[in-house]
């Protein structure tokens, strides 16, 4: 394990390790927040990076039926689109002892995600933040969430003084159209982990991290420098 900043590393040689000790440190968080609160919030990231960290979560002994489950971000697409990350999360993650988890998703059927977005925030808006766990990934691009070089809207969803839960988002690099939360509602957490998988990405995040060449620039690197939240990063090769 190293730390640098506000920012810590847990290393593990291999992939189904870190899901484990991801998904076991998360579920003490929501654990936690059921005794203490009588209720928890998690949010999770989409992709094909945390596959194995959703099985193992599936299967940790809690009572799912006490936590809500969101997303950092969502494509504008129907659950049954086959890039849809709330269709990845239904059939990964709130499955076996999460079944009796609640999910709310990102997604309307209205459009466009500007069309749906009145909907999604009074859906967000609902929600009892600070969540009790936030899990982020990240592209090669240097995105997370949906937080993307050339974003139309990126200064706005990165402002950490904004009180807009969630926004809008087009970029060249994103494909469909994307819903996110903003920034400053995801360091609303109690706990803030970035799962990362493989060498170049480690190397681009160590870059991000110290601000070097064109990773200076990358979304990623407000997560990685904001001094509200303690950042703990899961990565294997």
């Amino acid at each position: 394990m190293s730390e640098i900043l506000n920012v810590t590393t847990h290393s593990f040689t291999d992939c189904h390790a870190l899901a484990a000790a991801l998904a076991e440190r998360v579920a003490e968080r929501l654990r936690e927040g059921i005794a203490e609160r009588g209720g928890a919030l998690l949010a999770v990231s989409g992709g094909s990076t945390p596959r194995h960290f959703f099985e193992r979560l599936s299967r940790e002994a809690l009572d799912w039926a006490k936590v809500q489950v969101t997303l950092v971000d969502e494509r504008w697409v129907p659950e049954t689109h086959e890039r849809s990350n709330a269709g990845m999360v239904k059939a990964l993650l709130l499955q076996h002892a999460a079944t009796a988890a609640q999910f709310v998703p990102l997604y309307t059927d209205a459009p466009t995600p500007e069309a749906g977005l009145a909907t999604v925030r009074t859906r967000m808006a609902a929600l009892a933040l600070p969540f009790d766990a936030v899990v982020l990934g990240m592209g090669n691009d240097g995105h997370t969430a949906s937080f993307f070089p050339g974003g139309d809207r990126l200064p706005e969803a990165l402002d950490a003084d904004s009180d807009v839960r969630v926004l809008p988002m087009r970029a060249a690099g994103a494909g469909e159209p994307r819903i996110t939360f903003t920034l400053s509602a995801l360091l609303q957490t109690r706990a803030l982990y970035l799962h990362i998988e493989g060498e170049a990405k480690r190397q681009l995040l160590a870059d991000a991290r110290l601000g070097l060449g064109e990773a200076a620039d990358f979304p990623v690197r407000a997560v990685l420098t904001q001094p509200r939240v303690p950042v703990a990063v899961y990565w294997c090769p």
